[in-house]
């Protein structure tokens, strides 16, 4: 065989090598730059990067099956309104507010188009497109849980609140909803009250 023909199998090899190299970076990075913090728990859940990749885009290709619409402005200013009374029932039932708000945000999802299956399920359905803020829903989810124990305390579902609040908001596509006049001085006085319980 030919010296040349050698050194261009070689040569046509090594770029073949480096190309392979370069796309599976880059849809790394892509992954990486789409669902954030996402990508990271993906991997050490999976332990192996490959794995976790095929993971969210498969998770990217359900998703897409979706009929995933925005809400109407009618349908955004009910839930806006409906979100204000659940931050006000806060202040007297904290315990019900937050139930509430997981509910709240359960119909929001569905209206968008979000199909409810367990939680898990939901939860990576949501980091395709909104995953900023999919951290907090496994956060508030989390609290309600152990809510449901009787093992949250008031500053717990305060918190739970705020991520019910951080992922509705990114649902809504709206800008944050004002509370209406001194219900969130309340909120933050029945919380002041409950730290210093």
């Amino acid at each position: 065989m030919d010296i040349r023909l050698v050194m261009a199998i070689v040569a046509i090899l090594a770029i073949a090598v480096v190309a392979g190299f370069a796309l599976r970076r880059r849809r790394s990075d892509q992954l990486r730059a789409r669902f954030g913090p996402e990508y990271e728990r993906a991997v050490d859940e999976t332990g192996n990067v490959r794995k976790a990749e095929n993971a969210l885009e498969a998770r990217a290709s359900r998703v897409a099956t979706f009929h995933i619409r925005p809400l109407t402005p009618r349908d955004a200013e009910h839930f806006s309104n409906a979100w204000l009374a659940v931050q006000q029932q806060f202040v007297d039932d904290p315990k019900a507010a937050v139930t509430e708000a997981d509910r709240l945000v359960g119909e929001v999802m569905q209206r968008r188009g979000y199909p409810l299956g367990d939680f898990d399920q939901r939860a990576a359905d949501i980091s395709v497109d909104h995953a900023g803020v999919v951290a907090n829903y496994r956060a508030a989810r989390e609290i309600a849980l152990r809510h449901a124990k009787g093992q949250a305390t008031t500053e717990d579902l305060r918190q739970a609140m705020i991520h019910y609040r951080a992922l509705f908001q990114d649902l809504l596509k709206t800008a944050p909803v004002a509370p209406a006049a001194g219900a969130e001085r309340r909120v933050e006085r029945e919380s002041e009250l409950a730290r210093r319980k």
